[in-house]
Order: structure tokens, then sequence, then C-alpha cells
């Protein structure tokens, strides 16, 4: 059974930082692909970052501030946010994908974590 828990979620003013941490259990960080989505109140949920075997991928609006990395000896993603910004407000989900077959794929999810930048 997979199971991804986020933390580090939190209240941070503008320009702060974050780190967010997704525990995984069930399936390994270091050879499936690992990422970090998050939805705004009425918005769709959107790609923030990805990780597979240790090539990352970025939305455009994050790139040069959010770090995505894992610890394959704990089984944990990151996400490292600095310089945040307003519209960084949104409930952050891990993901992680498994491809059993070439025409099964399983996305699995945790159940978010509220990052909130205000002043």
């Amino acid at each position: 059974q997979v199971q991804l828990v986020e933390s580090g979620g939190g209240l941070v003013q503008p320009g702060g930082s974050l780190r967010l941490s997704c525990a995984a259990s069930g399936i390994s960080t270091s050879n499936n692909a690992m990422g970090w989505y998050r939805q705004a109140p009425g918005k769709e949920r959107e790609l923030v970052a990805t990780i597979t075997g240790g090539v990352t991928r970025y939305a455009d609006s994050v790139k040069g501030r959010f770090t995505i990395s894992t610890n394959n000896a704990v089984n944990t993603v990151y996400l490292q946010m600095n310089s945040l910004k307003l519209e960084d407000t949104a409930v952050y989900y891990c993901n992680a994908k498994r491809q059993p077959s070439t025409s099964v794929l399983l996305n699995y999810w945790g159940q978010g974590t509220q990052v909130t930048v205000s002043s």
C-alpha cells in the first residue's frame, strides 16, 4: 500500500522560505516519478515540480525559486521554496507515479499541506 505524508506547510511572508517534505512508503523515491502539485482556491490542480531518477522539471512560475530533491535513504521527497510570492498560496500535494506496464500508469496522492503567503 502506497502512502504519501506531507509536512512543512504554514504561513510565511512574501519573500520568505518554506521546505515541504513528503515521506513515502510502499513506493521507492529512487526509481519512480515523484512530484509536487498545488491547487489554489477556485483553480485546477497544477504541476509544480517533478523528479525522476534525479532528473527534475519545474513549472515556469517556480523556476529559479523552488527546488525539488529526494533523500532515497529515507524515501522522502522535498520541495524547497524560496522567494515566496502571494500567488504561491495553495494546498500542495505530493504525487507518486508507478508504471507497472506500458499501458498502465498509477497515480498516488498525499493528503495535502497548506501553504499561505501573506503579509
